[in-house]
């Protein structure tokens, strides 16, 4: 391939995109190479980016476009049919769709800039607090021995607070060199509560909320968001004009929104898609 460039994605078709805006190309006129589809890792560890190889397509050259970036496993309708059996049995689940799909299991579970906690959590029994708190914590360490990393699990009822409207289980995680289950912006914290989540209310059949720490995280990056937005909405009350924050996460969105809800000045509001969703603080009319 003549005159290739690599560019890099968190997709392929992130990496493609990038490549022919960069590149002033349409799909038509680029030969486009898939050198690596990436990986997403395990609870966001061990990430790498998608690679692709891109060039112009030489005139008269007419090359299929490169293969869809996700795997789909062909369904019954889609399959020619064959009388002769499989070659080969099928492959294990990927721990790339795996991460994936917590990823935004997770994202749709606090995607709230209105910003409600989903789900109803009744009234229990002290008892049956208890088997929660056991069965919690059990699933939890477990989970995090499994990823090589050696943590109690310190367990507390919390009442409602910034970032949570009913009360809740906290189970944090305390430990020597425990930073990399916070992951970047708590992307992996994130993960590893959901998947307790999940376990826990799958045995109990009963929504609980639980929310999983790593050394009092959470409330420090609750503590430094709320002085951003009061920061912030001094800023826009001062100067009458309307600023943008940097992106956020769902449940980052809405500790600023909960923060400034009954300021005098400023109201808040939440625009962009996907990892460019970020808060906007404006003048109250």
């Amino acid at each position: 391939m003549a005159d290739a460039t690599l560019f890099t994605g968190k997709s392929v078709d992130e990496a493609i995109a990038e490549g022919l805006r960069t590149l002033g190309l349409t799909q038509s006129e680029a030969e486009i190479e898939i050198i690596s589809r990436g990986s997403r890792g395990i609870f966001g560890l061990g990430s790498e980016p998608a690679q692709v190889r891109i060039s112009r397509r030489s005139v008269g050259v007419q090359t299929p476009p490169p293969a869809p970036s996700v795997d789909v496993e062909p369904t019954e309708d889609a399959v020619a049919p064959s009388s002769e059996p499989p070659a080969e049995a099928p492959s294990p689940i990927s721990t790339e769709v795996f991460a994936s799909d917590l990823q935004s299991a997770e994202t749709e579970s606090e995607d709230v800039d209105t910003d409600a906690e989903t789900g109803e959590d009744a009234e229990s029994t002290a008892e049956e607090d208890e088997q929660l708190v056991q069965l919690a914590t059990e699933f939890l360490g477990t989970l995090v021995r499994l990823m090589g990393f050696e943590a109690e699990v310190v367990a507390t009822w919390r009442e409602p607070d910034a970032d949570n409207e009913q009360r809740y289980l906290l189970l944090d995680l305390q430990g020597k060199d425990l930073s990399p289950l916070i992951g970047r912006r708590g992307d992996t914290l994130g993960n590893m509560q959901y998947l307790v989540r999940l376990m826990v209310n799958q045995r109990l059949h009963r929504w609980k909320n639980i929310v999983v720490d790593v050394e009092g995280y959470r409330q420090r990056r609750i503590d430094h968001l709320s002085q951003l937005a009061l920061r912030s909405a001094q800023q826009v009350a001062q100067t009458g004009r309307a600023l943008a924050l940097e992106p956020m996460a769902p449940g980052e969105r809405r500790i600023i929104h909960l923060t400034l809800r009954d300021h005098p000045d400023v109201i808040t509001e939440s625009s962009g898609e996907g990892e460019r969703r970020k808060v906007q603080i404006l003048p109250r009319r």
